[in-house]
């Protein structure tokens, strides 16, 4: 996974992976930094504890849920990533978005392995908001409780980061909720 049988500027065959960090080619000098992407995920709950998941439509980890969100595109912040990925794949602007934590994360697809930075936000969604697949990427929605983490090991996840994304997120949750006497 992630190798070059060739140099791509010059074709050499001496092309070297080095430290899985970068590619180098003696040949012509060529260099590639194998740099970590940016990709974010939203947390939208609810008062009760339930959160929206989607349902993946495409590899990886086809059928999993996942948090909405996606990959940052250049020259935009992760903010606006948050908002740009909510519209795309729920249909919804989000009413706010506010920074939560980051986990690196790796993504497997097509034989390339890309490691991750997602940071996570809490998001809350307009009241009465429809939401709407996008096709090709969201199969559907559920809404789930995660107030245990009982609830988030029973979780079928896409991917690692969002579980530990929802560990803290309950932690701190349960820090700010006023007891009930």
């Amino acid at each position: 996974m992630n190798d070059f049988s060739c140099c791509p500027a010059c074709g050499s065959a001496a092309i070297q992976n080095v430290n899985m960090r970068k590619w180098l080619c003696p040949d012509c000098g060529f260099d590639l930094y194998n740099n970590v992407a940016a990709a974010v995920g939203l947390v939208i709950a609810d008062e009760s504890g339930e959160v929206l998941f989607e349902r993946r439509a495409k590899e990886p980890r086809k059928g999993f849920l996942a948090l909405p969100g996606g990959f940052v595109d250049p020259d935009e912040t992760a903010e606006q990533a948050c908002v740009r990925e909510c519209r795309e794949e729920i249909g919804v602007e989000p009413a706010y978005v506010r920074y939560l934590c980051s986990f690196p994360n790796t993504y497997d697809y097509k034989n390339i392995r890309y490691k991750t930075c997602d940071l996570f936000f809490e998001a809350a969604l307009p009241p009465n908001a429809e939401l709407h697949a996008q096709p090709g990427e969201v199969t559907g929605f559920e809404r789930l409780s995660v107030c245990s983490e009982a609830d988030i090991d029973a979780l079928p996840l896409a991917f690692e980061s969002a579980r530990k994304t929802l560990r803290l997120w309950l932690q701190r949750r349960q820090v700010h909720v006023p007891e009930v006497e």
